[in-house]
């Protein structure tokens, strides 16, 4: 499979690899990754955009391949996630774009339209559904609900501990964590500690290869570069965006398509429609990771969205 030679754009004051493809002349769209991805992970979804006639630029965002990784942790706050893709639309010259995220991508995309309301012409995530403020912050919420071996809590709690167990083995966390059709199985009885570093150090977890062993190398060689601190550095500033997003409404008027996956881990909304009021809600039969497990339905819905909204 062809994927677009990658490019070094200055924005926001770092220096992102970026990947484009089509005629700069068209209606771009922006390819938002997710942890522990690279924009390798929008493969699938490239050619078919550019055949549509859009101009695809898929960035490795702030912490990934071979963009800059600061070295504070909240140089990876919402602010500055959301401003490199701002910041992307105004290198090309762009007042705005069509913005599709997957997983934390999908979350920096929910935030580009709250916080850079004019630079999105419309959005598309998979997987993460609005993040919607409660009376604690995320974290705390989190810690309260599902206790302090919960990843994201473990994360913002024991900084430098699920990284050195990640960066230990990359393969074998990244083989073990890109799977599908895991749901097909019966569930293990979850052993005590983290979740995440128990799938680190499974060896055989449930479920079957999501990609071929090439596909993995791209994952796997970006990864033994960059290790895992700068993509967990996202999830340490989830209190800190809390704050930062405090007097924001908790509206998003743009026109908005939402795919889940019906055995993903993390939920649907019920109430989305109450913050995105122009939202389209699809579920397709996979787990987490949408456009990958599904390539074909994830396009024929993205596409048919864009043909209705562009």
């Amino acid at each position: 499979m062809n994927f677009p030679q990658p490019t070094k754009i200055d924005t926001n004051g770092v220096t992102l690899e970026v990947f484009c493809a089509g005629p700069s002349s068209a209606r771009p769209v922006v390819l938002c990754h997710g942890w522990p991805e690279h924009a390798y992970a929008w493969r699938y979804q490239i050619e078919p955009l550019v055949q549509a006639g859009f101009f695809v630029i898929a960035p490795n965002q702030r912490g990934y391949g071979n963009s800059d990784r600061p070295e504070e942790v909240t140089d990876y706050d919402i602010e500055a996630l959301t401003g490199d893709l701002a910041g992307l639309l105004d290198h090309f010259g762009y007042e705005d774009a069509v913005f599709v995220g997957h997983d934390w991508g999908a979350i920096v995309v929910w935030n580009l339209a709250l916080l850079h309301p004019n630079r999105v012409a419309g959005l598309i995530n998979l997987s993460v559904p609005f993040l919607q403020r409660g009376k604690k912050d995320w974290v705390s919420f989190w810690e309260e609900r599902f206790g302090g071996d919960f990843y994201i809590v473990h994360f913002n709690q024991q900084p430098g501990v699920a990284d050195a167990v990640f960066n230990a083995n990359p393969r074998r966390f990244l083989r073990n964590l890109y799977r599908k059709n895991h749901w097909k199985e019966p569930a293990p009885e979850p052993a005590p500690g983290m979740g995440m570093i128990n799938l680190a150090n499974a060896e055989v977890p449930p479920g079957e290869p999501l990609m071929s062993e090439a596909e993995l190398d791209v994952f796997v060689s970006a990864f033994e570069q960059t290790g895992f601190t700068a993509g967990i550095n996202w999830y340490r500033n989830f209190a800190r965006n809390w704050h930062l997003t405090a007097d924001i409404p908790e509206r998003i008027d743009h026109p908005a398509l939402m795919i889940y996956g019906r055995y993903d881990a993390v939920g649907r909304s019920d109430k989305l429609i109450d913050f995105v009021p122009n939202v389209e809600q699809h579920t397709l039969d996979c787990g987490h990771w949408i456009q990958q497990e599904q390539p074909d339905e994830t396009n024929r819905l993205i596409l048919q969205w864009l043909s209705k909204t562009n």
